[in-house]
């Protein structure tokens, strides 16, 4: 990722810092009030499993919409056009449904603490150990990015050196999970989901009203860029050119199926917050409820990213000093009135927070319950591991200072995240997907795929694609098509490897397999959540139809 372009400097004043200090003090106040509920280490790392669907709903989407997010997708819009919105309508909601209507009951009846740990239940150690690694290592070169792009951000538009931006804002996410833990993060990031709003929607209207509305802003990109620019589909034939650079089987295999079901399902940063529910209706509804704002919050993205298309032609082009990701910088300079300006700036900072606090959060969990706890100090009293998960905290911050530069050779970090999430979370729902719907996958299948899927995709991507072997248009394209290459290829292994090893004991499949029954009775319903409005069906379709009306004005 390259530095932002020196003339997006903020006229920031007094008021501007003052709307910033605030929101700090709120952030550390937050974070001390949740210390009273830390007195385990289930509360710790698992809110205690007692928060209700809406505060776990918000702060499920609130850890998807980090700042990497907000500058990549705005990053994407500006590149791309409007095939932005198949990250959300396509690439987003259908796997979010799937998480709550399918795979939650599995989670959470199981009781356990960290998506890897369900692998330990329905395969065996081997599984278990490298899921542990390959997730801990994801989840920190992901905190790394986010630390990387605020500090460059609030470099260019405060003029804070990049290493106070990295030192106070880690600061800050290290002392309010260190001390209140999971709860502290949650509760934070439902207060960053409405900051964020606060910063994105004058944005986007005042960038609208700049560029003569949705029409004139059309007519313009389509003389530059040509019609695909505007539509979700236009070009995407199979080969026929469009500015994404992949097709419709691509966009539908790749991005639709492999890297979305691959994120959402088993991306335990997002889990995580499900998991922290007060019962399995919550656990349940905390995936669905957050589809809804997901579904509206692509145009708080790609609209400025358009905008910005507009307001400066050559936008990433080697003929302007703005790169792709300078989109959001660039109207928060030409727009935003002070006052304003301070809120957006705080709505940036709280995105930072809380794209980083999701994965610390789940580095903590998985590598103190699942690598340490289980194969390192093993019997230890439950006070033990709570010390211990603050400890990782603090080690986990320092390590993905460490990771932040590695996203230093993207010009567009949404890119670069696609790229880990093809690596990483494909791989992982291969296996989970089919250790769940096919009762024979044995015990050896499941590392056996992990290695094979991960292995597959980085050949894809840094041989094929970077050496050229295949001359794919984009890094996009290239990641669609490796999210395909590791989904097959651990597919196809995990079938083999079943053929000559043993299967699992059917006993010890209940509850973890589709059409067995879990050995735990299921729980009874609240009465409260026997009401219309909270039964999962309907709001995990009504999501999936909403989504499918958002396609059709961008589709002809």
């Amino acid at each position: 990722m390259q530095t932002l372009a020196e003339g997006l400097r903020l006229p920031t004043n007094g008021l501007d810092y003052a709307i910033l200090a605030i929101y700090f003090i709120v952030v550390l106040g937050i974070g001390f009030a949740a210390r009273a509920s830390v007195k385990t280490s289930l509360d710790f790392f698992l809110s205690g499993r007692s928060l209700p669907a809406w505060v776990t709903g918000l702060a499920f989407v609130a850890a998807n919409l980090g700042a990497t997010e907000i500058l990549g997708m705005a990053a994407t819009g500006a590149q791309y056009g409007v095939a932005v919105v198949h990250w959300y309508w396509i690439g987003a909601i259908p796997a979010m449904v799937f998480l709550g209507l399918v795979m939650m009951p599995f989670y959470y009846r199981s009781k356990v603490r960290s998506v890897p740990e369900f692998l330990l239940q329905r395969f065996d150690k081997s599984a278990h150990l490298l899921s542990s690694i390959l997730f801990a290592f994801a989840a920190i070169l992901i905190a790394g990015v986010n630390l990387y792009a605020l500090s460059i951000v609030v470099e260019a538009l405060l003029g804070w050196p990049q290493w106070v931006a990295i030192v106070v804002a880690g600061l800050f996410v290290l002392i309010y999970i260190t001390i209140g833990g999971l709860s502290s993060a949650i509760y934070n990031e439902v207060l960053q989901f409405f900051v964020i709003l606060a910063a994105l929607i004058p944005i986007t209207v005042l960038g609208l009203k700049r560029v003569g509305g949705w029409d004139a802003m059309s007519d313009s990109l389509t003389k530059q860029h040509g019609g695909d620019f505007m539509t979700a589909w236009g070009g995407t034939g199979i080969g026929d050119a469009n500015p994404l650079g992949a097709n419709w089987l691509t966009i539908i295999l790749g991005l639709g199926f492999v890297l979305s079901f691959g994120y959402w399902t088993t991306n335990f940063a997002e889990v995580q917050r499900a998991l922290s529910a007060k019962n399995l209706s919550a656990a349940k509804r905390t995936p669905l409820i957050a589809a809804f704002p997901k579904i509206f919050i692509v145009f708080a993205v790609m609209i400025p990213g358009l905008v910005a298309a507009v307001i400066v032609p050559q936008i990433g082009t080697p003929n302007s000093d703005l790169t792709y990701n300078d989109a959001i910088p660039l109207l928060m300079q030409e727009l935003l009135p002070n006052g304003v300006l301070g809120i957006a700036v705080t709505g940036l900072l709280a995105a930072f927070m809380a794209g980083m606090a999701a994965n610390v959060s789940s580095f903590n969990t998985v590598f103190t319950t699942d690598i340490w706890q289980r194969y390192v100090v093993q019997g230890k009293p439950d006070t033990y591991y709570l010390k211990f998960g603050r400890l990782i905290t603090a080690i986990g911050v320092l390590a993905s200072i460490g990771t932040a530069f590695i996203a230093a050779s993207f010009s567009n970090i949404m890119s670069y995240l696609q790229t880990l999430f093809s690596f990483f979370n494909v791989p992982m729902f291969v296996v989970f997907i089919i250790g769940m719907f096919w009762k024979r996958a044995s015990m050896k299948s499941g590392v056996w795929g992990l290695v094979a899927g991960t292995g597959a995709a980085m050949v894809n991507y840094f041989w094929i694609y970077k050496g050229g072997v295949i001359d794919i248009p984009s890094d996009q394209g290239a990641n669609f098509v490796s999210a395909i290459v590791g989904f097959v290829a651990g597919a196809v292994v995990m079938v083999v490897v079943t053929l000559f090893t043993a299967p699992k004991p059917d006993a010890e499949l209940a509850g973890l397999v589709y059409g067995t029954e879990s050995p735990d009775p299921d729980e009874a319903l609240e009465e409260a959540d026997k009401a219309w409005y909270r039964k999962p069906a309907l709001l995990g379709w009504g999501a999936i139809v909403l989504a499918a009306l958002c396609y059709v004005p961008y589709s002809f």
